[in-house]
């Protein structure tokens, strides 16, 4: 059967000297993973750069139940990008972003409301000039409550304190070592209720900013068995410091 779906590119690996296995996020069939053959011969029609990590496509593929690889017919790109592909602090945060959700969806089951988020934050980061360095710790959150693992928002001066492994603020200071201090707890807070207009005026030093995102990466390997490390996390810290 042919299926034809969007999807959101999260991974790609090169297959022998002319193919590459990708991973999608799709809207019709949940995360898949497509043998694409011949598509880095010379001769093909189909361009490889296309198939970049955060890239927006239309696909048309044979899929059949039960397949742990499907095979991909036709793609060609469903939002042309204008900024994401040629700005280097853009592709360097999908890159990780889509490390991320590589690790974390692992339902084959389709989920409209997961993909529209995805797809649609896409969009916004391609289009965002202000803000941009804040956009991932944003979406990270937001990712969280779409999961299932969302973050309460229940801040107060008698609830200061983030407990990592309830995803809520306590009035008592959480005896884990992975526990955020009172400063975090705040812009954990803060983005918890944040809307995406709000981020180019939220000012973070380049040390707040690596403190939340390891907060954030320690909350998400608490809640997900198969988070494993990620590699571009590294270079994210040295990007948006």
């Amino acid at each position: 059967m042919i299926e034809k779906s969007k999807a959101v590119v999260l991974k790609s690996l090169k297959y022998s000297e002319t193919s590459i296995i990708l991973t999608l996020y799709t809207q019709v069939a949940g995360r898949q993973v497509y043998m694409v053959n011949g598509v880095r011969s010379a001769k093909s029609k189909q361009k490889s750069g296309l198939l970049q990590p955060f890239f927006l496509l239309d696909i048309e593929a044979y899929h059949k139940a039960g397949r742990e690889m499907q095979r991909l017919k036709e793609f060609r790109m469903s939002e042309v990008l204008q900024s994401i592909p040629f700005n280097v602090v853009k592709s360097t945060m999908s890159i990780f972003l889509s490390e991320v959700l590589y690790k974390v969806l692992q339902n084959e089951e389709p989920d409209t409301h997961l993909f529209d988020f995805i797809y649609h934050s896409v969009q916004y980061l391609d289009s965002l000039e202000d803000g941009v360095a804040n956009f991932h710790l944003w979406f990270l959150i937001r990712l969280l409550g779409n999961l299932g693992f969302g973050m309460q928002n229940n801040h107060s001066p008698a609830n200061p304190w983030f407990d990592m492994k309830t995803g809520s603020f306590t009035g008592l200071k959480p005896m884990s070592l992975e526990t955020p201090n009172r400063e975090i707890s705040v812009l954990v807070s803060d983005f918890i209720s944040m809307d995406l207009h709000q981020l180019k005026e939220y000012k973070l030093s380049g040390d707040q900013r690596t403190r939340m995102l390891e907060m954030v990466i320690g909350y998400y390997h608490l809640h997900f068995d198969s988070m494993g490390e990620i590699r571009s996390l590294e270079v994210m810290k040295e990007v948006f410091h």
